[in-house]
């Protein structure tokens, strides 16, 4: 319900919705001949609220004082997923596999593997180096 590409799924849908629906609508009406429909779009502020939700609580990129984490959430049907991050002049390329067929959504980070290197705190420093990171994190 809160991601707006669902309001559009079928060519009915997205008729009844009548708004972008790549835009989170501040009000979808629920009453009589306009329940369904969104309103009030592009005002909100809540697209970036969107991209936090996505990026830190699903992806689980979370960067504080500098220092990179992964903390994934993600649906038990994805097998792994990639990040193209960058810091400054530095690009960090991670990818995300998942190791199990755990059940859980929110897993634990079993193994963090910068540039070949497994890493036993499972976090890294960002630089400002230039140069390419590539990090391989196994959930």
């Amino acid at each position: 319900m809160i991601n707006p590409i669902e309001h559009s799924r079928t060519r009915e849908a997205a008729n009844k919705y009548k708004v972008e629906p790549y835009v989170i609508a501040a009000d979808i009406y629920g009453y009589s001949n306009l329940a369904g429909r969104g309103g009030w779009t592009w005002y909100t502020g809540s697209s970036s609220w969107m991209q936090i939700a996505g990026i830190e609580y699903i992806l689980g990129l979370k960067i504080k004082n500098k220092i990179l984490k992964l903390q994934p959430c993600i649906p038990k049907a994805w097998k792994e997923y990639f990040i193209r991050y960058r810091y400054a002049n530095t690009v960090y390329n991670i990818t995300v596999k998942r190791t199990t067929n755990n059940e859980l959504l929110n897993e634990d980070v079993k193994k963090f593997i910068v540039n070949g290197k497994e890493i036993e705190d499972k976090q890294l420093l960002l630089e400002e180096n230039g140069g390419i990171v590539e990090i391989e994190v196994l959930i």
